[in-house]
Parts: C-alpha cells; sequence; structure tokens
C-alpha cells in the first residue's frame, strides 16, 4: 500500500516580511505623531497634514502587499518609493529650509520601509538603486550636504544594501537546502522499494534461474531469461531506482520544501507484539527463544523488524546452506528492542558484503540495515569465518512509525 508524506512550504523570508509590515506601521505612527507636535512650527501646515493623510491611507491599504515576494511587485515598489520620495521634496513646502535644517523630512523613518522592501523583493542591486534615490532626494531637499545628512543617508544605504545580501544569501540556502531534502527523500525511497524488490522479485528471479539450470531444456532458457533479469534489476536498484525531482518553482522563488512525514491513514492504534510475527519463522532449523510477557512495539515498527528477521534468515538458507542452524533470541530491554539471529554456516569471508553491494545485492545493507536505520534503530553483523554469523538488531521502544514518500504539495 503507497505510504504518504505531505510537503509544506517554508521560507527565512516570511518573518522579514512580517517585521517589514509591523515596521511601516510604527514609522507611519511615528511620522503622524511628528506632525502634530510639529504643526505650530510648520510655515503651511496643511501640506504636513494632506501629506500624512495620504500616507496612512497609502500605508494601511498597501499591508497585504508586504506580506510576501509575490504580492510585491515592481510596479508597488515603485510607487511606494516614490510616495517616501515625494514626501521628502515636499518637506520645503511645508517648513521653510531655515527651521527644518538637519530635522526630520515629512515622512521621517518611513522612507527606510521602502527601501527595505526593495532590498528583501530583490536583494542587495535593488537596495543600492533605491537607497541611492532617497540619498539624492534628501540632498536636493537639503540644498546642502550637512553632515548629519550624510551620516544618515550612508547608514540607511549600507544597511539596506547588508539585509539585501543577506536575503541573497539566504534565498541560496533554501535552495539547497530544498534540494537536499529532494535528494534525500528519493535515496530512501529507493532504499524501501530496494527492500520490497529483495524481498519478493529479486528472490523468485533468482529461484527461477537456479530451478531451470537444473530442470534443463526449454526451462534451462527461462531460467537464463530470468539471471539477466535479476542482474539488470539489481544494477538498477543499486544505480537509483526513483529520479530525484527538480527543485519547485517555489524554492527557487525563496521558499524551502520540507518534508512532513506521516503514518498510514488507515493503520490501527495500538502496539503489536512482536512475538506474534516471529512465530511462523520457527520451525525444524530455526530456534526461537522469547520473554514470556508481550514484546510490545508500533505496529509499523514491529512489522519492519519481523521483515528484517526473516531477511537476515533467507541469508542463512540462501549462503549457510539448507542443514545450517539458527537461533533468534529477542530481548526486551527497558529502553529497546534486541533481536538476535545467529547461525552456525561457514561465515562470511572478509569484504564479501561490500563486494555484493557493489554487485547491486542489497540483502544486508537495505533489507536489514536499512528497516533498522529507518526506525532509528541499528543493525551489527558479526562473522567469522568457520564459525557461523550473528545479526544484532536494535530498535528504540518509541521507534517512529512507518513513513512514505508520496509528496503532497500544498
Amino acid at each position: 500500500m503507497p505510504r504518504r508524506e505531505r510537503v509544506m512550504r517554508m521560507s527565512v523570508e516570511l518573518p522579514l516580511w512580517r517585521a517589514l509590515a509591523g515596521y511601516r506601521v510604527l514609522t507611519l505612527l511615528y511620522a503622524i505623531a511628528l506632525c502634530v507636535t510639529r504643526y505650530d512650527l510648520y510655515v503651511r501646515p496643511w501640506a504636513a497634514v494632506a501629506y500624512n493623510a495620504v500616507l496612512l491611507v497609502w500605508t494601511l491599504a498597501t499591508l497585504p502587499r508586504v506580506r510576501g515576494a509575490a504580492s510585491c511587485t515592481k510596479r508597488f515598489l515603485v510607487a511606494d518609493l516614490a510616495i517616501a520620495l515625494a514626501g521628502i521634496l515636499l518637506t520645503p513646502l511645508a517648513d521653510s529650509h531655515q527651521r527644518i535644517a538637519g530635522g526630520p523630512t515629512l515622512p521621517s523613518i518611513w522612507t527606510a520601509g521602502a527601501v527595505l522592501a526593495f532590498a528583501i523583493k530583490g536583494g542587495w542591486r535593488w537596495a543600492a538603486v533605491a537607497s541611492t534615490a532617497v540619498a539624492a532626494a534628501n540632498l536636493v531637499e537639503r540644498g546642502h550636504p550637512a553632515r548629519d545628512t550624510v551620516h544618515s543617508l550612508i547608514l540607511v544605504w549600507v544597511a539596506s544594501i547588508a539585509i539585501g545580501y543577506v536575503v541573497e544569501v539566504a534565498r541560496a540556502s533554501e535552495r539547497t537546502l530544498a534540494r537536499a531534502l529532494e535528494i534525500e527523500a528519493a535515496t530512501r525511497e529507493r532504499e524501501r522499494l530496494a527492500r520490497d524488490i529483495h524481498d519478493g522479485v529479486l528472490q523468485v528471479l533468482a529461484m527461477v534461474q537456479r530451478r531451470g539450470a537444473v530442470i534443463g531444456g526449454e526451462a534451462a532458457e527461462l531460467g537464463r531469461l530470468a539471471g539477466e533479469q535479476e542482474v539488470a534489476l539489481r544494477t538498477l536498484v543499486s544505480g537509483g531506482l526513483v529520479p530525484v525531482s527538480r527543485v519547485s518553482e517555489d524554492a527557487s522563488a525563496g521558499a524551502v520544501v520540507r518534508v512532513v512525514e506521516e503514518p498510514y491513514e488507515d493503520e490501527p492504534d495500538g502496539p503489536l507484539d512482536l512475538r506474534a510475527l516471529l512465530a511462523p519463522y520457527a520451525g525444524a532449523r530455526v530456534s526461537l527463544a522469547e520473554p514470556g510477557a508481550p514484546v510490545e512495539l508500533s505496529r509499523p515498527a514491529a512489522r519492519e523488524l519481523a521483515a528484517a528477521v526473516g531477511a537476515a534468515l533467507d541469508n542463512v538458507r540462501r549462503h549457510a546452506g539448507g542443514e545450517a542452524r539458527a537461533w533468534i533470541l529477542v530481548e526486551d530491554e527497558p529502553e529497546e528492542i534486541v533481536v538476535t539471529v545467529r547461525d552456525d554456516g561457514p561465515g562470511i569471508p572478509e569484504g564479501r558484503l561490500a563486494q555484493a553491494e557493489g554487485e547491486g545485492r542489497l540483502g544486508v545493507a537495505q533489507s536489514i540495515r536499512g528497516r533498522l536505520r529507518d526506525l532509528g534503530g541499528s543493525a551489527e553483523l558479526i562473522s567469522v569465518p568457520g564459525q557461523g554469523t550473528e545479526v544484532e538488531l536494535k530498535v528504540p521502544k518509541g521507534a517512529p512509525r512507518a513513513r512514505g514518500k508520496k509528496a503532497e504539495r500544498r
């Protein structure tokens, strides 16, 4: 049954847009308070009141525009900057140059919000253009480059460019993270499918090849074809069964794709007794030793652990011979479940596992270690030539539910 995972969008830019929206509101209140306190000092107070009224309506009406990069369009940015520049250039109309020399302009520090919007939207280059336009407007309004004015302009210019550069770095990091998450998801899906294929299709093909060679005739030809398909399938599995898809356009626009794994929707609740799953493995040549009390694990974890035990026993039958004996020992520790599978076969020669994995034979790498790794556990294999093999499987009692890979983007 297919498993499922939900892919959610995240972005480190989102807090910046929220902070910008809050900054615009707070600086709007500051500009209005400044207008009220300086009302008696203005030569033409009606000009200051009219501009602040426009600023109030514009700021509140455009708050939805600064919620994200998609809504903050180039046209909006240009209009927003124009409002700020108009306020700076209209300042002499509300007050005389002598009175306002070195003092605040009509929009005051609200202007920095327009520049920051350029920085968050387009990076440091856009920030440089916007801050330069603001600097030019301030110099025109002042009439001469006063020291305090120059210091303030340099501060805004440097800060906006720095923020724009940080945003660009953050976007690049998000794209890298999104790519890594997709690669990880594809790799884990490949490993899961490789385990299923190894446990079923590959073993059937190998059996057909062996039986066909024994029977001979047309069956031998069938066995040969099965052997060729087994080799091709192993190569496909070991080389990459699931291609990695491209990073979504959302990620390239600054959205990180975060993998949120979900359990089976129809999986019943409650733990499962591992002993019930291991009991069918006991037989004339397989001995099972287990505790007297139930050994409880979550249902998916118990099934995966039992499948890993089955894969270990399959290896015993295939590589240790039909006369080899095997023992399964189940231990219920306080923090984990330990299952040991031991046989009295000839053991595994040194380097054989690495060679088998290179040939696409992933029984130990995927059917055993892969399953335990997905559960947060471990699988340790100890083999001495001539003295048999022992596989120790450990699963924490808080092992997560089985998880999947079918992406549902939203």
